[in-house]
């Protein structure tokens, strides 16, 4: 088999994905039609434009069409989440012809893998249109464009069982809510949905948002985004009960949403009781929260512990979920408290779920393995099966775990270096890769949340861009496309 036979069959699935992608560039169109905003004829433009490359190249392939086989699929992911990006940006060119392609691409990457770090500024002054794509990007991250692609792939032609486990987050990748996987697909969606309309209205009619506002941050949090429509995110409101509020749906968004399908279809609570990983991920953040509150009360960072309380809730919630929303300037506060919020970013969010990192499920598996070797130490002749949720976890799903969590830091150390190479100061390097690997929005220094990553080089956003990339595939389905043994016969 050519190259060209093994390619261009997932370049005409790619032509197709981006044809139906920019299908939802007409969202913001209609938006700018009612508000009237300059960013209406940079989207017509836009749509126009794309419609007519991804119509031709379907054209110029359709000749190699044909069923995707597995390897194909990590072919596919991986374009898709690299094309896209570049396709979202064109708007924002088009509307700013002075924002570079590398700050655009940056952008939209940030928006599609849910990230929620920016280069822009003034965005209390963003054309409606504009601000809503920023956030709509978010949304259609969240889920994972794939999840979404794999509902219709069929009415396409195109398996998506592959792109489906290359794709889905976490070490469990088989379990299925349905026998198929379109329904699999359409029933996260539908979940997805619903709660981000839910969030929507309680954050207009209860928390007092205009339309855009509410919707903007309700796309942003249950897709654990971070994106905002203010300078100051969160802060903007200065609002308990619109904190309150996205606290709910972060912690909503960063649960396993099979757990969500099954609580719902079942009608029964008690799922979330039997979750392991869900109450490791609360436990984990309440004693966190109240004990970063009670340091800073110390440390007279805020002079009442409610006070602490309430902005550590709300940061430390939004940080460790990789969400990214801010409310006040935590890069501020001593040193130890950001630290561990960014370190929580690495393990608190669920598998399944929006969120990144390495998963609160292989966090588990790790710590019980640690305590299944001590006592094969003590007990050498004993029998120590390792189990979670009740089952036995086999060694395949261990070591896979054990390569994941190597690969992850690894990557971390080898970017950081990177950047540190490049010129950035060390506390700036390590927390931007730290916050775009976990996808988790602002990092301290000079990508803190009282700035952005607007003062990178270019080097050093696309260095980002590409971790972020590497975070939202979980580094495997990445790095295996340079391996010599993947392009073999």
């Amino acid at each position: 088999m050519t190259l060209a036979q093994r390619i261009l069959p997932t370049v005409n699935v790619l032509a197709r994905v981006s044809a139906l992608f920019s299908i939802s560039i007409v969202v913001p169109i209609v938006v700018a039609l009612f508000t009237g905003d300059a960013g209406l004829w940079p989207f017509i433009d836009a749509l126009g434009g794309l419609m007519l490359v991804s119509g031709l190249t379907v054209l110029a392939t359709r000749r190699y069409k044909r069923e995707m086989r597995p390897r194909d699929g990590f072919v596919l992911v991986v374009g898709i989440w690299s094309l896209l990006p570049a396709v979202a940006a064109v708007p924002l060119l088009l509307f700013n012809p002075a924002t570079s392609f590398t700050d655009a691409y940056f952008e939209t990457m940030s928006g599609l893998t849910t990230t929620g770090a920016t280069v822009f500024t003034g965005l209390d002054h963003l054309p409606p249109s504009i601000n809503l794509w920023r956030h709509l990007l978010n949304w259609l991250g969240g889920m994972g464009i794939i999840v979404l692609a794999v509902a219709i792939l069929p009415l396409l032609g195109v398996g998506g069982m592959q792109l489906f486990k290359a794709e889905t987050p976490g070490p469990i990748k088989d379990a299925k809510l349905t026998p198929r996987i379109h329904e699999t697909a359409r029933n996260l969606w539908l979940i997805y949905a619903g709660l981000t309309l839910i969030c929507a209205l309680l954050l207009k009619y209860a928390g007092g948002m205009s339309w855009l506002d509410a919707v903007c941050h309700a796309f942003a949090a249950m897709c654990l985004g971070g994106f905002s429509t203010h300078d100051a995110s969160v802060g903007y409101f200065n609002s308990p009960l619109i904190e309150g509020i996205l606290i709910v749906f972060m912690l909503l968004a960063a649960t396993n949403f099979a757990t969500h399908y099954f609580a719902l279809s079942g009608r029964k609570l008690s799922v979330y009781l039997k979750d392991s990983e869900f109450k490791a991920m609360l436990l984990l953040i309440l004693g966190s929260t109240l004990t970063l509150a009670g340091y800073l009360y110390w440390q007279q960072v805020y002079p009442e512990y409610l006070t602490a309380l309430r902005h550590v809730a709300f940061n430390l919630v939004s940080l460790a979920t990789d969400c990214g929303f801010a409310s006040v300037d935590f890069g501020a506060w001593p040193i130890f408290v950001p630290l561990v919020m960014l370190f929580l970013s690495c393990i608190t969010a669920c598998a399944g779920s929006t969120g990144g990192g390495i998963k609160m499920i292989r966090t588990i598996i790790q710590v019980r393995e640690v305590g299944r070797q001590m006592s094969v130490l003590l007990h050498p002749q004993g029998v120590h099966p390792l189990r979670v949720n009740g089952q036995v976890i086999p060694p395949n799903i261990l070591f896979s775990v054990m390569g994941f969590v190597f690969i992850y830091f690894a990557s971390i150390v080898v970017l950081t270096l990177v950047l540190l190479v490049s010129g950035l100061d060390f506390i700036s390097s390590f927390s931007a890769i730290i916050a775009c690997i976990n996808n988790a929005g602002p990092g301290l220094g000079e990508v803190g949340p009282a700035r952005n990553f607007q003062g990178l080089t270019d080097f050093q956003t696309w260095v980002c861009s590409f971790t972020m990339l590497l975070g939202r595939l979980e580094i495997f389905s990445v790095l295996i496309l340079f391996t010599r043994a993947f392009w073999r016969n």
